[in-house]
């Protein structure tokens, strides 16, 4: 039964690796999303893609609700059965894309966990000029300063710092390049890591203590263990820095643009969620200052 079906998954997913370019990690969603279809697909004993209907979609999914799976989950399923079978469609195994008109569960947004400016500046002023210091006060000056994504940190090399123009090319999201700023301090820290480390045009940006390249991983340990140091006791993670950038350049500028085009997304949507950040600390300091928005204690 593998035999008809397994074939166009295959060379979907062979489609997506080499002319779309599309990320190891977004492969590996799609390859997830496409195993439980070919599952299902082989329990209802389907000849060939062209006898998959939405209502077996649609089952499908609700199976994998009461599974557990959240709604951002499935969401991301359904719209890789969708590529896949408008796939199929231009391949002319199927008439009609099933997919078309699944139901899926209503995302609800949640706004990311930010460190206000003052947190901030206690987790980046690491003290002392010991090795370990000097690369840890780099990493955390950079993600602060350029809101990267920690696989784009891991990926830089110092061919693309450009610390005259203050800039930085990183590929993002869908091997998209974007240069980004670099702030003084940041740039101030990465000269003393150089100067420390000796880092050639080819070698990574940010290294480990034995001059191996950082995994996504290392940056989160090292994040941790720098939290604990700096006495700030929340949960620290890279993206907590670019969720902490994004905020509190948009509550300085108001340019949503301009905070899109630095974090790299395509879609400003995406970038609108700081906007309920800063209404809400809007409203914290309206609620806590205005005459008439003061509550009265009973």
């Amino acid at each position: 039964m593998a035999a008809p079906l397994q074939p166009a998954v295959d060379a979907w997913l062979h489609k997506l690796r080499v002319e779309r370019g599309c990320a190891p990690g977004t492969l590996d969603n799609y390859a997830r999303a496409l195993a439980r279809l070919l599952e299902r697909a082989h329990a209802l004993a389907l000849p060939a893609w062209s006898q998959l209907r939405g209502e077996h979609l649609q089952s499908l999914l609700a199976d994998l609700h009461r599974q557990g799976l959240g709604a951002g989950t499935l969401r991301h399923t359904a719209s890789a059965w969708r590529g896949f079978l408008r796939y199929l469609a231009g391949e002319g195994e199927v008439t009609a894309n099933p997919a078309l008109g699944l139901r899926t569960p209503k995302l609800r947004r949640k706004l990311p966990e930010v460190l206000d400016v003052d947190e901030m500046g206690q987790l980046v002023e690491v003290p002392g000029e010991d090795a370990e210091a000097v690369r840890d006060r780099a990493l955390l000056e950079l993600l602060y300063s350029s809101g990267l994504r920690v696989s784009e940190l891991c990926n830089v090399r110092w061919r693309d710092l450009d610390a005259a123009e203050g800039s930085l090319r990183v590929t993002g999201k869908g091997s998209k390049t974007r240069i980004v700023p670099v702030g003084s301090r940041a740039l101030a820290a990465l000269s003393a890591l150089r100067a420390q480390d000796g880092g050639g045009m080819d070698d990574p940006l940010v290294r480990g203590a034995r001059g191996k390249p950082l995994t996504p991983n290392g940056v989160r340990a090292r994040l941790r263990r720098r939290a604990q140091q700096q006495g700030v006791w929340k949960r620290v993670y890279p993206h907590l820095l670019r969720h902490s950038c994004a905020s509190h350049l948009l509550e300085s500028s108001g340019d949503l643009r301009a905070v899109q085009e630095l974090l790299g997304h395509a879609d400003i949507a995406t970038t609108q969620v700081y906007t309920h950040l800063d209404f809400q600390h809007l409203a914290k300091v309206y609620d806590g200052a205005h005459p008439r928005a003061q509550r009265r204690g009973k």
